[in-house]
């Protein structure tokens, strides 16, 4: 296995690790008693995009370790695993806690950090800028979601 294959199955297996947070923690019955804003994709859509999405952000990380000066790539890094810790929080907040405010500060948190991820890795790969372009769109739609859900269902969350 060459070096660049291992370095994109790395990321691609921290990325994974973070989306397990989701499949652990489902939407189940709760979520499906919830009054949605106007909007709400069908459930199905979630998994797919979400899947598009985590593989996406594991090659634009992968795209920035192989162009990133070697003793630039940590800090280059950074705030993109920042990104993918809230990322990860945030099903567990949101599903597995039904901490719909907690949830959406998370968003927030985490809407900043991908942007700081967005001017980072700008300096390095424009590819990887576009790459994350569709993530950080959907979890704008995310936060509008969120606090559609907060709204909506207040005296649940």
């Amino acid at each position: 296995m060459n070096r660049s294959f291992a370095i994109f199955l790395g990321w691609l297996l921290l990325v994974a690790l973070a989306a397990s947070s989701g499949i652990l923690t489902p939407p189940g019955p709760w979520y499906a008693a919830l009054t949605k804003p106007p909007l709400t994709p069908p459930d199905w859509l979630f998994p797919v995009a979400w899947t598009l999405l985590y593989l996406l952000m594991a090659v634009a990380a992968w795209r920035v370790t192989l162009v990133a000066p070697p003793g630039q790539r940590r800090r280059a890094l950074i705030p993109f695993v920042a990104q993918l810790v809230a990322n990860a929080l945030w099903s567990w907040l949101f599903f597995g806690a039904h901490w719909m405010l907690v949830g959406l500060l998370d968003l927030l948190l985490m809407w900043g950090l991908i942007v700081w991820t967005l001017v980072t890795f700008s300096r390095y790969s424009r590819l990887a800028v576009v790459l994350l372009l569709p993530y950080l769109i959907w979890v704008s739609f995310a936060g509008y979601l969120n606090a559609g859900l907060l709204v909506l269902n207040f005296s649940t969350g």
